[in-house]
């Protein structure tokens, strides 16, 4: 029996056909938490496609492309309305312009009657488009790298394995090959056979790195305790937060613990200004035996301007070890070209005053004898957990433990907290190191060194502390050593891709030209009439 494509009919109305186009590239946000349908990411951009490569001309496929990805957007930011209200749908669409030469690019490999080879070169270029796109987005200046379609799948353990090989951005490539395939399936009944077999062939490389793939080996383990005050009110917050956390911490004494962690923002005031905190931190470390890495987001003292520093207190008061966040929140914790941008400030939350940058990542070294004297912690501040190669570089940097302190009061809500705290399990798989998400107000969650859960998460609604029993682990993982290498091997079939193009071009035979008039001759004039 001969089985027909099936034609898809989209609405000719180019006013409904955007509509659709930003109405179902919302769909891919449910793959994240909090509904965490993490199977729908393999199919969920399928309909966009089909959208796309039905798109009469190139320039209408890459407005389908800038629709889509301003829906996307939107939806995978949606809980930042509250804070940016209808300026979120500007950044939506300027963040959109990426998705401009992905529609383009489905519409060439994939619209109207595509052959088998071509078709199945779709499988490549087409996953290489969107990590590009992706890569973009992901700079720190254009919201940093939140809503990765790769993240979409931290709890499922094939895929944090091979994370563990190419990063992020592997998982991201699969995701859309994947989705790349249902549609040529659909679609392109010549190249079903030669799909199938490239699907069978990824799935055959995904089992070859479950098994083969270096797993860093277990070297001890670690008691790790999170406090989470969680949300406070009053007119002196600060000063009720740090309490709390002083309190909860009290209850930890005798516990055998290694460290103690604070969440973002815990203490409102540079501890050299304020001796008083200082004295308080130092007597909870002599309480519970540890060091408790604290967070201070207030003016400094010694340099200009406010920071957010992870700052280490040990029996003796402040350790000197200190890292101050390198990489900020843009309208959160600063405005970008403020003398343009600044009006975002009257229309939501934005930051009214920059934030002032560190410079360096920092591996503090915890003092202590036995078994765990000398531990090495990597922290991070928030927002920067998003960022892969910052953890890869602590990791590079030696560090055996990873620690993001973050806050999401301002989204309690929402599914921010919860989105947030599953980007540790990523970081976690890929550099093969422990990762603690302690947060003030948010999900605190802690994944060993394979992005596996450690002991329960703590939700948006405790004010609490916890200890988990976390594993250490030596060596390090395929992506700590090679880096980027799947984003530089998209970037290379682009270039082909291009290439082959260009190549083809001049290789094109020039268009003949239009016939002239027929040549006059003495026999012809003479045989017109009138001659």
């Amino acid at each position: 029996m001969r089985i027909r494509a099936r034609r898809w009919e989209w609405p000719s109305s180019p006013w409904w056909r955007g509509a659709v186009a930003v109405a179902l590239c919302a769909l891919p946000a449910l793959a994240f938490p909090a509904p965490s349908l993490w199977w729908f990411a393999y199919v969920a951009l399928v309909p966009w496609m089909l959208l796309i490569r039905s798109a009469p001309t190139g320039r209408r496929a890459a407005l389908d492309g800038w629709l889509g990805g301003t829906g996307f957007m939107i939806a995978a930011h949606h809980w930042l309305m509250p804070s940016l209200h209808v300026f979120i749908v500007v950044l939506a669409a300027l963040l959109a312009l990426l998705w401009l030469p992905w529609g383009w690019l489905v519409r060439s490999m994939l619209g109207g009657t595509p052959s088998a080879r071509r078709a199945t070169a779709a499988l490549v270029v087409v996953p290489s488009g969107w990590l590009m796109a992706e890569l973009v987005r992901s700079w720190e200046g254009l919201g940093g790298p939140w809503g990765l379609l790769g993240s979409s799948q931290w709890e499922v353990a094939p895929a944090l394995r091979l994370a563990s090989v190419g990063g992020v951005w592997l998982v991201s490539l699969l995701v859309v090959a994947v989705n790349t395939a249902v549609v040529v399936l659909l679609t392109v009944p010549p190249a079903r056979t030669p799909v199938v077999a490239a699907l069978t062939a990824c799935a055959v490389a995904a089992g070859a790195v479950w098994a083969w793939a270096p797993r860093p080996e277990q070297s001890g383990r670690v008691r790790v305790a999170v406090v989470q005050p969680g949300v406070v009110s009053g007119t002196d917050r600060p000063e009720q937060r740090f309490a709390r956390g002083e309190a909860l911490t009290r209850e930890l004494a005798g516990q055998d613990l290694d460290l103690v962690v604070w969440g973002e923002s815990s203490v409102g005031a540079d501890l050299t200004e304020r001796p008083d905190l200082a004295a308080r931190l130092a007597a909870l470390s002599r309480l519970v035996d540890a060091e408790v890495l604290v967070n201070v987001d207030a003016r400094r003292s010694d340099r200009p301007g406010i920071f957010k520093s992870s700052v280490l207190v040990g029996p003796r008061g402040v350790t000197g070890e200190r890292y101050d966040k390198m990489r900020l929140v843009p309208f959160g914790e600063y405005v970008p070209a403020r003398s343009v941008l600044g009006w975002a400030t009257s229309v939501g939350k934005a930051a009214t005053e920059d934030r002032r940058r560190g410079t360096n990542p920092v591996v503090m070294t915890l003092p202590g004898g036995g078994a765990t004297g000398g531990l090495r912690v990597g922290p991070l501040v928030c927002f920067e957990s998003a960022f892969p190669d910052m953890s890869r570089e602590l990791t590079r940097g030696d560090a055996q433990v990873i620690v993001a302190q973050s806050a999401t009061s301002t989204f309690q809500n929402s599914w921010a907290p919860e989105q947030h705290a599953s980007l540790a399990a990523l970081r976690a798989a890929e550099t093969g190191r422990p990762v603690v998400h302690a947060t003030l107000t948010g999900v605190s969650s802690v994944f060993g060194p394979g992005g596996e859960r450690v002991g329960p998460p703590l939700g948006t609604d405790e004010s609490t502390s916890a200890v988990y029993d976390i594993p250490l682990a030596e060596g390090t993982t395929a992506y700590v050593g090679a880096g980027d290498w799947a984003v530089h091997g998209a970037l290379a079939v682009l270039v082909l891709l291009g290439a082959a193009g260009g190549v083809r071009t001049l290789r094109r035979p020039a268009a003949p030209r239009p016939p002239g008039p027929p040549a006059r001759t003495a026999r012809a004039s003479a045989a017109r009439p009138g001659r």
